[in-house]
């Protein structure tokens, strides 16, 4: 069942693709998780572009995303640094990521970037800048 969320005007979010989990060794994140759940641990990758390593367990078509930044100041490796390991995004399914980034700028909401670059998968993204909903950090991606 996939729920609708209508944002405002034409702008519609229709599911959560993943659950953004920042760790500070990803292996044994996985074998903790993939362990618990019973499923096979993914194998992982690595964005030379992002000094990332990441892998996805996917529950129920909803991807638990594991980040494990390579360098000691990424966005990941701060997160972890502050909180530890711990849920770092949300990302929202959407089907015109443009068209809602302008919508949600006009509720005063912020992005990293002004328009959509290509994320670890391969696919448009749009991280939220600063704390994003009341704290809590949101990627907007395209299927």
């Amino acid at each position: 069942m996939i729920n609708t969320v209508i944002l405002r005007g034409d702008t519609m979010i229709y599911g959560i693709s993943h659950i953004g989990i920042g760790v500070k060794n990803i292996e044994s994140s996985l074998e903790a998780f993939a362990k618990a759940l019973n499923v096979k641990v993914p194998e992982i990758g690595f964005s030379a572009e992002r000094n990332m390593r990441f892998a996805v367990i996917d529950i129920g078509g909803v991807g638990i995303e594991f980040l494990e930044d390579s360098s000691e100041n990424g966005r990941v490796a701060n997160f972890v640094k502050e909180n530890g390991d711990g849920i770092e995004h949300i990302c929202f399914l959407t089907d015109n990521i443009e068209g809602d980034m302008e919508q949600l700028k006009q509720q005063d909401l912020q992005f990293v970037n002004n328009k959509p670059n290509i994320g670890l998968r391969g696919k448009k993204v749009a991280f939220s800048k600063g704390g994003g909903l009341k704290g809590i950090k949101f990627e907007l991606s395209e299927p």
